[in-house]
């Protein structure tokens, strides 16, 4: 089954329920990936079906290079994503999405395009989706931060992305990022990887940084740090990868295999107590990367669980908003598969 819905609560429901007639998945739909991903692998393992992000999306190619890296034998230093960003666009709404993606009202209307739906790439929801799917896939972590968004052309990727006591920007080795196509004065970045995905990698060795050299790798000064990238990423026409690996090899193409990241509710403007929350791209709430510890710690709502809900206190701007902040619908499969979740985790972290 091809989950393509763009539900997240939909999605669950809709996994769980090919779990149990003992089919395949391919997730789409990211969003519920980034909640609840790792408990819907162990599912499927448990099943005997496999689950998988889906190829062509950023998540799953990202997954990809990582792999292609670690069995080249490379250490991974960085892998991620790029995104044109600067940090206003995280109050972005469906109102202001058109002046900040380079389009008109009109322009957009005329093409039949969901304002919301690219408000939640530009706004930095998207960008945290994805890389937490990435994280929980590949065992790559956040930084205690989430992301930064550096500006960074292609040819930057090596010296840009290593540690910051290289002259990196980088918290610490084994890290993910979104590589911005702005710099900080809102200028195009030359040559970016907007639409792309990169890793970086590391030559343990002289003679691996000889070949580097040798071979024309675009490397850090040094010569130490390496990169791979593609600069394109086509959804939907690259999903029948996913299938092949699944009915030819049993592989997925990206799987989460543990929790090590989680895509939180941040609030956009201050929130109000009766207030709806609208999800991903709207008006409400943007997302946000965290450590999947401190988002259990502090009790996090996930962005894909912040449609539909009511704030039941208010919520200052700029705050992720708790659990305990929203009355949410406890039976919904996908809450109480999260919930689950957060209780095994909860009680691993206990023992």
């Amino acid at each position: 089954m091809i989950e393509a819905t763009g539900n997240p609560v939909a999605a669950v429901e809709h996994a769980l329920e090919a779990f149990a007639h003992r089919k395949h998945v391919v997730m789409v739909t990211v969003e519920a990936d980034a909640f609840c991903g790792p408990i819907l692998a162990q599912r499927a393992s448990a099943a005997g079906v496999v689950y998988s992000l889906a190829y062509g999306d950023q998540p799953a190619i990202i997954c990809d290079l990582v792999d292609w890296a670690r069995t080249a034998g490379f250490e991974v230093v960085a892998a991620g994503r790029g995104h044109k960003w600067l940090p206003h666009y995280a109050q972005s709404t469906p109102d202001t999405v058109w002046e900040h993606w380079g389009l008109s009202a009109e322009q957009a209307k005329a093409g039949g395009l969901n304002p919301k739906m690219f408000n939640s790439f530009l706004d930095g929801s998207k960008p945290a989706i994805e890389t937490t799917a990435v994280c929980n896939a590949t065992g790559l972590t956040p930084a205690p931060w989430g992301l930064a968004y550096p500006p960074c052309s292609i040819d930057a990727l090596p010296s840009v992305m290593r540690p910051k006591e290289e002259g990196g920007c980088l918290h610490h080795k084994g890290q993910v990022e979104v590589a911005s196509s702005l710099d900080a004065s809102g200028q195009p970045v030359p040559y970016d990887i907007r639409m792309g995905v990169w890793v970086v990698f590391e030559g343990d060795t002289e003679y691996v940084r000889r070949c580097f050299m040798e071979y024309g790798v675009q490397t850090d000064p040094s010569g130490r740090y390496a990169c791979m990238y593609k600069r394109w990423h086509l959804i939907g026409l690259e999903v029948g990868i996913s299938v092949a690996s699944i009915g030819l090899r049993g592989e997925p193409t990206g799987c989460a295999t543990g929790w090590r990241a989680d895509a939180i509710a941040f609030s956009k403007r201050q929130l109000k107590a009766g207030e709806m929350l609208d999800g991903e791209g709207g008006y409400t709430v943007a997302g946000r990367l965290m450590p999947a510890a401190d988002s259990l710690a502090q009790g996090c709502l996930p962005l894909g669980l912040a449609q539909g809900v009511k704030l039941l206190r208010p919520v200052a701007a700029g705050q992720p908003v708790k659990w305990g902040d929203v009355a949410h619908d406890t039976g919904l499969a996908a809450v109480r598969l999260r919930r689950e979740m957060e209780s095994l985790h909860a009680a691993a972290r206990a023992a």
